[in-house]
């Protein structure tokens, strides 16, 4: 049991990950918190951020624009596997029951995101835990127009591989010392990327609790 509870740690601790997997590590990861329901606990944001980083100081056998590239298109294939499994799933998703590699809540989450944001929430999403993961599902799930769903996939995966990776490297060479604070941009980055969640958890909470009032 701690063998596995170390494992697990491993797994969501960026740095370790990169020294220890590299590349295909992080392609890996990337095609799986884009697209298959059970990603939605991987590192995203901030393991980009740190692979372009490592990418910059050479503390990773690989260069920027492999790096780049291979980040680009586990984005875009990740979303395209999430989509197809959508297709094919459609409203039974909705009736899954909950386990640890599945949360039904999360669904009605990038239901909700989607049905305010439309499209767009696939480009928007790329920023947004969670819905990273399940908005492309759940463009599967209402069978988004192919042509649109590619358009706004490749948008989205060039917007969030661009600024979060090539961000990582051009500090990493401009301002090397950076390394010496990684865990502090770690924590930053997870606050800004849950911020939207926190909010959306807070607004439904209040919803649901003026709902409870009203009826009593």
């Amino acid at each position: 049991m701690q063998d596995l509870w170390l494992s697990f740690q491993q797994l969501m601790d960026p740095e370790y990950l990169l020294s220890h997997g590299g590349f295909y590590i992080v392609v890996l990861i990337v095609f799986a918190e884009t697209g298959l329901f059970f990603g939605f606990f991987l590192p995203g944001d901030y393991l980009l951020f740190l692979a372009g980083l490592f990418c910059a100081l050479g503390k990773i056998d690989v260069d920027i624009t492999t790096m780049y590239l291979g980040i680009l298109g586990a984005g875009v294939l990740g979303n395209f596997a999430g989509y197809w499994f959508g297709y094919r799933t459609g409203p039974v998703l909705f009736k899954r029951k909950d386990s640890f590699l599945f949360k039904r809540k999360y669904v009605i989450m990038a239901e909700e995101f989607y049905q305010k944001y439309g499209g767009t929430a696939l480009v928007i999403g790329r920023f947004v835990p969670i819905i990273r993961t399940f908005a492309p599902i759940f463009a599967g799930v209402v069978k988004l127009n192919f042509r649109k769903f590619v358009i706004y996939n490749v948008l989205g995966a060039f917007l969030w591989a661009s600024l979060l990776t090539l961000t990582g490297y051009f500090l990493g060479v401009k301002f090397p010392a950076i390394i010496n604070y990684v865990e502090y941009i770690i924590v930053a980055l997870i606050v800004i990327a849950f911020l939207p969640i926190a909010i959306a958890l807070l607004k439904r909470w209040l919803k649901s609790k003026q709902t409870n009032s009203n009826n009593n």
